[in-house]
């Protein structure tokens, strides 16, 4: 087993990946900025290292700096988290190089699956269903043109190097093609360091799927359901579920092969996801992450499985401990992405310090985050403050307890994105599980209007006659203390308290 591990991340899933080494007797490094010196993670974990100055060029992206930090602190691994330096093959080789253990796979396999266009072709050759479109990156807007004649328009202008909504543009017809192909060519180069473009058709109105993945050293890979990462904006996800509302029995068997295949295809190591969009009862392969994901949460709430574990376990060497006849899906679980974002004003990004803050406790309820009283919202890096999960028997229990859950958490100091997800939660297509990558821009009124005073209360008394329903249909045989189906997994507050006293100190 690894002895030391250092998370080369920060925020709430630094917080997430020391509270699993600690669990599992495993010292902790963490790396800060002169803008998170007193930030959660660092106070939690056992070590810790200034890497350099606030803007993420000069210290969470300098991957020297990282691996310079793991040798000094007797390190044996490092652990990527996700975002920053998570996919890049680069940053896994130069930590292997330098004797180190990378906590994900192998360079090799990032760089593949960081290639949309090369994951495309290893994706046909392994039977996996992929969007119609070029296999190749186009080099002219005249060939992207002779493309999308045959495939048909609307299409969709994609990098090949990289994700998250950049370099992407939907054309809708011909004479918008030359101009769309030089504004995502730009934008991936800013992005990624690489212009490559290719084209496929537009699906316009599919849901998007992802199925999770686990694969150990020995040759086992097996695949842990699907979560449904609809609700987006600007290709960001805000809410995310599991199971999804819509597969059936035999379509969550069918997905779950095609991603084991996927991953198979690369010999792939660790955790990852293997994304699809699903329209019309068809999926499609969207693309790889090589990593952990935001949402992993929902998927450990579902199977009793820690995700942050097993990917120590294998980096270690372990063989994975359970078959895909092993994992079960149990009851359902929600996850909201807490943001530092004003949502009344279009999701403009929000600064402030952290007065107080007060987290939902009970059964079902998980709250991962990277913040605490006193904790200072700037804008060096992602809003992403923290992540509140739920989990019942159900969706219907599980919409009911993430309602509970969102009235309860309070942070003040700083505007959150708590009013949309409360919003979300009581909108009828959303209720009815009937939903696609454009249900956000298709209820924007609703959901990301100006909350005016009177329309709030309006909310919150629709939120309350709902749960009273809810608590009139739930009456009879009552449920143990942890709720039906929970997971093992403990609840995961941070150690901050409402009163106002002080963070505890690294040991």
């Amino acid at each position: 087993m690894l002895r030391r591990v250092l998370i080369a991340n920060r925020g709430e899933i630094a917080v997430r990946i020391i509270r699993g080494c600690r669990e599992m007797g495993i010292e902790s490094v963490a790396v800060f900025s002169d803008a998170d010196r007193r930030s959660p993670h660092v106070l939690l974990a056992d070590h810790a290292v200034r890497i350099g100055p606030p803007p993420s060029v000069d210290s969470y992206l300098r991957a020297d700096r990282l691996v310079e930090a793991a040798l000094a602190t007797g390190a044996d691994a490092i652990h990527p988290g996700y975002g920053f330096l998570a996919e890049r093959a680069e940053f896994a080789r130069l930590v292997t190089e330098a004797g180190l253990v990378f906590v994900g796979p192998e360079a090799g396999t990032i760089a593949a699956m960081g290639d949309k266009t090369e994951a495309r072709r290893r994706m046909r050759a392994a039977g996996v269903p992929i969007v119609p479109g070029a296999v190749d990156a186009v080099a002219s807007p005249e060939e992207a043109e002779t493309i999308a004649d045959e495939l048909g328009f609307p299409v969709l202008l994609k990098a090949a190097a990289g994700g998250g909504g950049k370099g992407m543009r939907v054309v809708t017809e011909p004479g918008g093609l030359a101009r769309a192909f030089e504004g995502a060519r730009r934008e991936a180069e800013a992005a990624f360091g690489d212009g490559s473009i290719y084209v496929e058709r537009y699906l316009d109105r599919p849901r998007h799927i992802e199925i999770q993945v686990l694969g150990d050293r020995h040759g086992t890979i097996v695949h842990l359901g699907e979560r449904e990462c609809s609700i987006q904006r600007r290709h960001q996800k805000l809410v995310e579920e599991a199971p999804s509302p819509v597969l059936s029995a035999e379509e969550r068997e069918r997905m779950g092969r095609a991603a084991v295949a996927a991953a198979a295809a690369v010999d792939y190591v660790g955790a990852g996801t293997i994304e699809f969009l699903y329209q019309d009862g068809e999926f499609y392969f969207l693309e790889m992450n090589t990593r952990l994901q935001v949402e992993h949460p929902v998927t450990e709430c579902v199977t009793g499985i820690d995700l942050v574990e097993w990917q120590l376990r294998v980096a270690a060497g372990e063989p994975l401990a359970f078959t895909q006849e092993d994992i079960r899906l149990v009851g359902h679980a929600i996850e909201c992405r807490i943001t530092s974002e004003d949502v009344a004003a279009g999701f403009l990004p929000a600064t402030g310090v952290v007065r107080t803050l007060g987290i939902p406790q009970g059964a079902g309820v998980r709250w991962d985050g990277g913040i605490g009283e006193g904790f200072a919202v700037g804008l060096h890096y992602d809003p992403l403050l923290g992540k509140l999960i739920v989990h019942g028997a159900d969706r219907n229990q599980a919409i009911a307890r993430m309602r509970r859950a969102l009235g309860e958490l309070l942070i003040e100091g700083v505007a959150t994105s708590v009013p949309f997800h409360t919003a979300v939660m009581v909108e009828p297509d959303f209720m009815r599980g009937d939903l696609t990558i454009r249900y956000v821009e298709e209820h924007e009124q609703t959901l990301v209007g100006t909350l005016e005073p009177e329309r709030a209360a309006n909310l919150a008394v629709a939120i309350a006659l709902l749960e009273h329903d809810a608590r009139n249909r739930a009456r009879g045989p009552r449920r143990g203390p942890d709720g039906a189906g929970f997971s093992a997994w403990r609840q995961a507050a941070l150690p901050v308290q409402p009163t106002g006293r002080p963070w505890p100190r690294r040991p």
